[in-house]
Order: C-alpha cells, then sequence, then structure tokens
C-alpha cells in the first residue's frame, strides 16, 4: 500500500522562536499517531533546533533544497552530507520556485537527485506546468518531459527513495487550485508515464502529492481521488490548526 504523506513547506518563513512554537502546536495538535507520514520543511537555519524540538515525535523534518557537490567553492550552499549529518534524511528537490527564481533545470536537479541517493536520502521531487502551458493544453508533454529529463535515469530500487510532488504552478499562492478532477486526471497520468518506462509495480507504489492552494476546505476532497497519496502544502502549513486539519483529511 502507497504511503500517504503530508508535507509542510514552510519556504522563506519563520525565525527560531516561531519554528519552536509551530513545532511545538503541531506536536501538541497531531498527536503521537498521525492520520498520515507528516513531513516539515523549516528554513536551513532552523532545521537543527527542529530535529531536536521532534526529537520524541514522528514529524520527519526535511530541507528545502541542497546543492549537487560533494564540498567546494559554493558560498552559500549546502551539500547533503551536511544535512545528514545533523540528522536531515529527507530534501525537497524542483520546486516551482526553484526552477522559475533560481533557474534551476531539469538537468541540473538530475544532479542534485544522484547526490540525494548516493547519501540514501527521500527526495520530495516537485514538477509540474505553468499557465500558459494548460492553456496551450501542452501540460501532459510539460510534466512528461520534466520527469523524464530530471529523473527517469535512476534504477529500479531508487524509487523506494523518492516521493513526487506535482504542482500546477498557475495554483501556487494564486488563490487557484486545479479541481479534485484536475490534480486526478494528471496523477493518473504521472503514474502511467512511470510504468511505461519503469513498470506497473514500480508505479503503484510510489506517492504522488498534490501541491497546489490545498486548504482546510479542500483536502479532504483532493485526498479521496484515487491516484492522491496526499500534499505538499505551502502556506496553510504555517498554521498549526490548518496543517492538523489537512493532514487529518488522509
Amino acid at each position: 500500500m502507497r504511503k500517504k504523506i503530508v508535507a509542510g513547506n514552510w519556504k522563506m518563513n519563520n525565525n527560531l522562536t516561531e519554528t519552536r512554537t509551530l513545532l511545538s502546536e503541531l506536536k501538541t495538535k497531531l498527536g503521537t499517531t498521525p492520520q498520515a507520514k507528516v513531513i516539515v520543511a523549516p528554513t536551513f537555519t532552523n532545521l537543527q533546533s527542529a530535529i531536536e524540538e521532534l526529537s520524541s515525535s514522528e514529524i520527519i523534518v526535511a530541507a528545502q533544497n541542497m546543492h549537487q557537490a560533494k564540498n567546494g567553492a559554493y558560498t552559500g550552499e549546502i551539500s547533503a552530507n551536511m544535512l545528514k549529518s545533523i540528522g536531515i534524511e529527507t530534501v525537497i528537490l524542483g520546486h516551482s520556485e526553484r526552477r522559475a527564481y533560481f533557474g534551476e533545470t531539469d538537468e541540473l536537479l538530475a544532479e542534485k537527485v544522484n547526490a540525494a541517493l548516493e547519501h540514501q536520502m527521500t527526495i520530495i521531487f516537485c514538477f509540474g506546468e505553468e499557465l500558459k502551458d494548460r492553456k496551450n493544453s501542452n501540460h501532459f508533454a510539460v510534466v512528461a518531459g520534466q520527469l523524464t529529463k530530471g529523473l527517469f535515469h535512476i534504477k529500479d530500487a531508487d524509487w523506494d527513495n523518492i516521493v513526487l510532488a506535482y504542482e500546477p504552478v498557475w495554483a501556487i499562492g494564486t488563490g487557484e487550485t486545479a479541481s479534485p478532477e484536475q490534480a486526478q486526471e494528471m496523477h493518473e497520468f504521472i503514474r502511467e508515464t512511470i510504468a511505461d518506462t519503469y513498470g506497473q509495480a514500480i508505479a503503484d507504489k510510489v506517492s504522488i502529492l498534490y501541491g497546489g492552494s490545498v486548504k482546510p476546505g479542500n483536502a479532504e476532497e483532493i485526498f479521496a481521488k484515487p491516484d492522491v497519496d496526499g500534499g505538499l502544502i505551502g502556506g496553510a502549513s504555517l498554521d498549526a490548526e490548518s496543517f492538523t486539519t489537512i493532514t487529518n483529511a488522509i
């Protein structure tokens, strides 16, 4: 059975005090046995504090990004080994904001994927189309291309370390949300695309999250779709009550 996952991407939000407060609230509200596998991704400066704060919890701490090199003259960057050294086992790669604002290409992301897998990390691999792609009915081709170029070089066994996150870019931070039917249609296509290359068994076991303005009011309907295995949550993950409601919607 595929894992049900709700991951909160905090982006560039919350200082140390705010991070500790939110994590404490989440521990209380989610309890010791959350309805799904729960992941939170604070900013780099608060990762170690988050690990310590959640040491007695099942909530997993993830990094929002990492560099592809092992080390070197890359000012301001963080390597997989550095993340592992403080207990981080999960990393988000390919988020639409990294692609759009920092020019991350599919080819670069393939290198980051390799680096994370080399360190036995779990990868939440993000991808998705922009509004112009959907309006031009090019959304399936864009998604297939991002998967093929960024991820389809990995070995069959590596899929045990992969979680996919489909992000319709036009529905991130805009208040727009793909309908549950649109989400299911794309998630089904993603699974079929994986099956075409790696076989149905691998396609059936990989968790595919939806990431596009998931809120307490729409989470249950979206998560009810057969190929949607949870969500990558942005703004709503910064509020403990909202994030708990979304998690319980699983």
